[in-house]
């Protein structure tokens, strides 16, 4: 693959409410931007979307042997190794600086924590410098700047958007300080590995072809997206896209949510209101899905069949009410993946270019397993944290 990606490039994780975006908005939250999709959108890319999709099915495997599937995290799928010798740093006292491109969703605050509590399983870290951009480019091009003058290791990014942040990464990589990119791409190979799980494709076809299966032909279906301009996201709506398309639903709306629960819930009603009849749900994001269904509730209508995430609450309500649901996954465990990546490249191992996690889905079958009654609503079931030190507590 050509990890000069363009915006429908691999790439990671569920977005934050209110980032700045690449692209203009779509009219979130207004009727009038209903659309049915077209049979190909300019974010489809075949080769990509076949790749992701043979993905689902294909075997990780340990870069070092040994480990297995219960350290996720640690695995890759079909990784294409590179040299790193050349960033080796014998002895320890290593400084990892991370910028961030923000905290302000739950997925971001579960995965963070997540991160902070890797770094301290590794004593060889005597430094972990942190930079968020409360979602804002300009002030992550900033935090990467900055960087430059504080002696870092390693630079671990996780970009606010796509397009924007590639000159910003680009010029990092130039200060001879091994980068590490993950959870969203740029568009530059140049970072040495670029980590995320399977991708936006994967994501929205679990999703998209669950929809096909329960929903009867000529069902409606309400698409609700996080915003524009994230790479994997996009990804995520350009399979759905692409699976609805002859699948014989009828998409009535494509809203953007902004991951606002208010604003989803006035979305859902209104489309209730207009239709008189919803019977499936697709998000690009999951966060709010307990607000949609909660929609359906408070108008005393059938509920749909919906396309959810691991978030805590959502898995909850499935169990509790019965939803015909599924539950596609971004996991929040790859937030550990680029502190192990940072220590690997600087003993001088070698780490995969493009450094692809397993990313697997929650479905009737295997919903048990995954609810936490002891942790916060907002929990990301995925988290990969169970077994490190401390857990639950500083999760909580």
């Amino acid at each position: 693959m050509n990890r000069k990606i363009a915006v429908v490039a691999v790439a990671g994780v569920l977005a934050m409410a209110g980032c700045s975006s690449d692209l203009p908005g779509q009219g979130a939250g207004n009727a009038s931007s209903s659309k049915q999709p077209t049979a190909k959108s300019e974010f489809f890319d075949q080769p990509e979307y076949d790749r992701q999709l043979k993905f689902r099915t294909a075997t990780a495997v340990n870069l070092d042997g040994g480990g297995g599937q219960a350290q996720p995290w640690e695995q890759a799928l079909d990784p294409k190794l590179v040299d790193t010798a050349k960033f080796a740093k014998p002895g320890g006292g290593h400084h990892l600086c991370f910028s961030n491109a923000a905290v302000n969703n739950p997925w971001r605050q579960v995965g963070f924590k997540t991160m902070q509590e890797e770094v301290k399983q590794h004593p060889e870290i005597t430094k972990f410098s942190v930079l968020d951009a409360a979602g804002k480019d300009d002030k992550q091009i900033s935090d990467i700047q900055s960087f430059a003058s504080q002696g870092c290791s390693a630079l671990i990014v996780s970009p606010n958007t796509t397009a924007t942040l590639t000159p910003a990464v680009e010029a990092a990589c130039k200060t001879g300080v091994p980068v590490i990119v993950f959870d969203r791409g740029v568009k530059t190979s140049c970072p040495v590995t670029f980590i995320h799980p399977i991708g936006g494709f994967a994501f929205g076809a679990d999703g998209a072809e669950f929809l096909k299966e329960k929903v009867p032909s000529g069902g409606k279906v309400l698409a609700l997206r996080i915003l524009p301009g994230v790479d994997v996201l996009e990804q995520r709506w350009a399979a759905a896209n692409q699976i609805f398309s002859g699948s014989g639903l009828k998409v009535v709306g494509v809203e953007f949510t902004d991951g606002d629960a208010a604003k989803t819930k006035s979305i859902v009603s209104t489309y209730l209101q207009r239709e008189g009849k919803i019977d499936g749900i697709w998000m690009d994001a999951g966060a709010t899905a307990v607000a949609a269904v909660e929609a359906f509730q408070d108008a005393g209508a059938a509920l749909p069949a919906i396309v959810g995430e691991d978030q805590q609450d959502f898995l909850r309500m499935w169990s509790k009410e019965k939803l015909t649901a599924v539950a596609p996954t971004y996991p929040t465990y790859q937030w550990r993946t680029p502190v192990i990546a940072a220590l690997r490249i600087l003993t001088g191992k070698q780490v995969p270019q493009e450094w692809v996690l397993p990313q697997p889905r929650i479905t009737q079958d295997n919903l048990k397993d995954f609810i936490k009654t002891d942790m916060p609503p907002l929990h990301y079931a995925m988290c990969g944290c169970d077994s490190m030190p401390g857990y639950p507590a500083p999760w909580k």
